[in-house]
């Protein structure tokens, strides 16, 4: 393949990642004021709802360091969140004096409800492909969203070294 071609390709990859990055982050603010929610209750939320899936659930003072917000900042959220039954704080597993943040039964409801419409979309937009094109998609995916952690990662030190050293 001609280099001008890959270069295009790989410019019609990068717009399309980025398309998809935007789209999501307008179905977020969509579900988020459908709820009532804040964009900051919203990253939380999903930084929650990972964690929970990961079995790794987050304390405060880890959630304020994901989401780059003070820890004050984080506990208006989770107060606001922990409000309207979409997050829990519970107890640590292995420290009892560790409060964790847990995503809460009616957190599961509404994203149920909001979300699932869309996953079936995504079946039905990805049921031509074959098995060998989606495991490329997905490999592609993983080497863009490991790179662009990469980037957020590299970002935030550089930050944390300019506040250090004014």
């Amino acid at each position: 393949m001609p280099d001008h071609d890959r270069a295009a390709l790989l410019h019609t990859l990068v717009t399309l990642v980025r398309q998809v990055g935007w789209a999501s982050e307008r179905v977020g603010h969509g579900f988020a004021s459908n709820q009532g929610l804040h964009p900051t209750d919203l990253r939380a939320l999903t930084a929650i709802y990972a964690a929970d899936l990961a079995t790794t659930p987050l304390t405060l003072r880890e959630l304020a360091a994901q989401l780059d917000v003070t820890p004050a900042a984080v506990t208006y959220a989770v107060d606001r969140l922990t409000s309207a039954g979409h997050v829990r704080r519970e107890r640590g597993t292995r420290d009892r004096r560790t409060v964790v943040l847990r995503f809460g039964e009616h957190g599961h409801q509404v994203a149920h409800e909001f979300f699932t419409p869309l996953g079936e979309l995504h079946t039905n937009a990805l049921a031509d492909f074959s098995d060998a094109e989606l495991d490329a998609c997905a490999r592609v995916l993983s080497v863009v969203n490991a790179a662009l952690e990469r980037f957020d990662r590299d970002l935030r030190t550089s930050s944390q070294a300019e506040r250090a050293n004014p």
